[in-house]
């Protein structure tokens, strides 16, 4: 049986870094946003007597990672024949078009869909895995649901999926074809007081309401925040610059989690082709989308 899955990446609108805890990972309260860029998944099994897993990497991104069993996707794979007591030939094609090391979470994205894959392939409830899939990463679980909006909690795998509506910006990424070790920016983080982090996520409440009730960008952008960009901007100049360079173009300006991809939200397409026109050069790879729509 043959499955192909789109795996769409992830932004965070909102990025708040609430605590730490005894084993060293960070609590957040973040919004994650599914997008329109991501891989495609094609998945082929047969049973055989013992496991065997085979990955093939295509696409402008799929000559940088290794097709063997450290690739998540393998790694995914093994974890649910090993969970249900299965043994088969499984046979992947991941055509690779976001980054790696882009804060778009497009790794996660394509370990949970090989998990969502070979539930759909063997017929097994896909909500028994979300303690696996949390194993395999934090954001893992959160591309394991099928809403696009998800507010996040704990490590981030913590998850409220949330109802917005369809009447929403269009999306310019900018990835300033560099990498961001998420390990290095938190080993030179400092918490913010409670006090801040708890005033701060009133903001958090503030713009899954406006979304949640359709109003337009002009009366939610100013909500928008990542903490993690004051600890990335020194670290990066790539970063910094394009930061630097879309907040002169335009003022819905982020970095999507620990880096290094940074978006701007406009109106309307005609906007963002004309944004991402102005922003490209040859140390850039830009992006025009939309937030995701599963089936569309």
């Amino acid at each position: 049986m043959k499955i192909t899955r789109f795996c769409p990446a992830k932004l965070n609108l909102f990025l708040e870094v609430t605590g730490r805890r005894p084993n060293g990972y960070h609590e957040l309260a973040t919004l994650f946003a599914k997008i329109s860029v991501g891989d495609t998944l094609t998945i082929s099994v047969e049973p055989t007597s013992a496991t065997k897993l085979s990955l093939t990497l295509t696409g402008p991104v799929g000559r940088y990672l290794k097709a063997d069993e450290s690739n998540l996707v393998c790694r995914a794979a093994r974890k649910f024949l090993e969970y249900f007591h299965l043994t088969a030939q499984v046979d992947m094609l991941l055509d690779k078009h976001v980054p790696t090391g882009a804060g778009l979470g497009g790794g996660s994205s394509d370990a949970a869909h090989t998990l969502l894959a070979l539930c759909d392939i063997f017929h097994q409830n896909k909500n028994e895995l979300l303690p696996l899939a949390a194993q395999l990463g934090a954001d893992v679980p959160l591309f394991m649901y099928e809403e696009t909006f998800l507010r996040g909690e704990g490590i981030g795998e913590q998850l409220t999926p949330l109802a917005v509506t369809e009447q929403l910006p269009w999306i310019v990424l900018v990835y300033p074809n560099t990498s961001i070790s998420t390990k290095e920016v938190f080993a030179n983080f400092t918490l913010p007081s409670r006090e801040e982090a708890t005033a701060n996520c009133k903001n958090l409440d503030k713009l899954i309401s406006h979304l949640s009730e359709g109003k337009p960008l002009y009366s939610w952008k100013d909500f928008l925040f990542n903490r993690l960009e004051d600890y990335v901007v020194p670290l990066s100049k790539p970063v910094r610059d394009t930061l630097a360079d879309m907040k002169q173009m335009t003022d819905a300006v982020l970095m999507s989690g620990s880096g290094s991809t940074v978006f701007a939200l406009v109106e309307t397409e005609e906007a963002a082709h004309q944004l991402a026109r102005q922003i490209q050069d040859s140390k850039r790879t830009v992006f025009c989308t939309t937030f995701y729509k599963r089936n569309v």
